[in-house]
Order: structure tokens, then sequence, then C-alpha cells
């Protein structure tokens, strides 16, 4: 029989994600970012000790606050409902009917097995079903939810779901092509890999406006 723990490497270690949505506590925003800020530079204050290091050194000694403002204001800063960009929409008035792939969109996560970062591309498409989004907000959907801890298949989806959302149609589609640095830099240590994953929604089920998509961006071959 697997232990808990044995079991929650297993899964970490696996980069296997148990949900689509990220799990937070119903208390998770009862601490202002500034009290936040503090508990964690105790926190990192704490785990600088225990590995032996010399916090008065003036190298370190602004670490854990440097760390701390990192994690609330910087890379977890999606976590908060109120950094949710807002996203117009606005009447096709042109009647542009056609695929709108927005690519190449830069990606910086964390994983949240090992709080190692995740770095890549977001490609990201939609059919209009009679409104349309700012180019830039796109860009902003993706940093949003890529500001927290995360699993790249559950990145990939959040950004599906909130497009289809934002749009009122299924009909949206996002493809990531990222490197982990929990695979890149520790465990086996695979510097050259990466990893896709891919939603398709609505029209990009079929199979012609998938490969339509993926011709865009030039990732057919992984998805026939």
């Amino acid at each position: 029989m697997i232990q808990n723990e044995d079991l929650q490497d297993e899964i970490g270690n696996n980069h296997i994600a148990t949900s689509a949505q990220t799990p937070l506590r119903e208390d998770a925003f009862d601490l202002s970012d500034d009290q936040k800020i503090e508990l964690i530079k105790k926190d990192v204050e704490n785990i600088l000790h225990t590995l032996g290091m010399d916090l008065t050194d003036d190298s370190l000694k602004g670490t854990p606050n440097r760390v701390a403002k990192m994690f609330v204001r910087e890379i977890f800063s999606g976590l908060n409902p109120n950094k949710k960009p807002s996203s117009s929409t606005f009447e096709n008035k042109y009647k542009y009917g056609e695929m709108l792939v927005e690519k190449n969109i830069v990606v910086y996560s964390t994983c949240e097995h090992h709080l190692l970062p995740i770095v890549g591309r977001a490609h990201v498409a939609y059919i209009s079903n009679g409104t349309v989004v700012g180019l830039s907000k796109m860009n902003r959907i993706v940093d949003y939810f890529a500001k927290r801890p995360q699993v790249q298949e559950r990145l990939t989806i959040q950004i599906v779901q909130e497009l289809q959302k934002v749009l009122n149609t299924e009909d949206v589609a996002c493809v990531i092509d990222a490197k982990h640095l929990c695979v890149n830099s520790r465990g086996i240590r695979d510097i050259e890999s990466s990893t896709v994953t891919a939603e398709f929604g609505g029209q990009f089920k079929d199979k012609n406006v998938r490969k339509e998509f993926l011709d865009y961006i030039k990732l057919e071959t992984k998805f026939h």
C-alpha cells in the first residue's frame, strides 16, 4: 500500500494535476499582501537558516524580504482575483469571421510541485460569434493565469475557459509549449525536452479547423 507521502511524491514527480481549478482555501485572501509578505519573509529566513546560510552577510540579509515580495507581488500575483485583467469586448462590426490567432505569447509560470520556473510560449485562437477582444487582453489573460503555482495542463484549460466566458463562444483553442526547470535542472536533468499541451473547444474539435490553427503556429505534426 502506497503511503500518503509516497503518493504525494508520485503525483508531484510525475507533474499530475488533480483539478482544473487552482486549489485555494476559502481564507486565501483574509490577509493583506503586506501581512503575507511579513509571514513569508520569516519562513524564508528559517529555510535559509536551516540550510546553514549566514543571514548577516550583506549579500543575503535582504533575500528573505526580496523573495517574499516577489512571491506576493510578482510571480504569484495571479492568485489574487483583484489582479484579474478586465476583458472588454467589442462588436465585430467589420464582420471578420475567420480564425484569429495570437501566437508566441511568452509564458512565465511556476511549477506547483517543486516551485521551479515554467518558461515557454502560448498560442491562442478564437473564432468570433459577434464579439472580439483586444489583442493585448489575450496576452494579459495568459499572464494572469500563469502567475500562480501551476500545472501546464491546468493553465491551458484555464486560458481557454476564461476566453470562452469573455467572448461567449466555445470556439477557443490554446497550445502551450514550455520547458519545466523541475525536469531540466533536477531529476532527469533533461535540458532539451519541452512539454506541449493543448485544449480545443467548439469548432476547434473539428480536425480541419484544428489543422488550420496548428498550421498557423507550425505545430501540426504533434497533433495528427
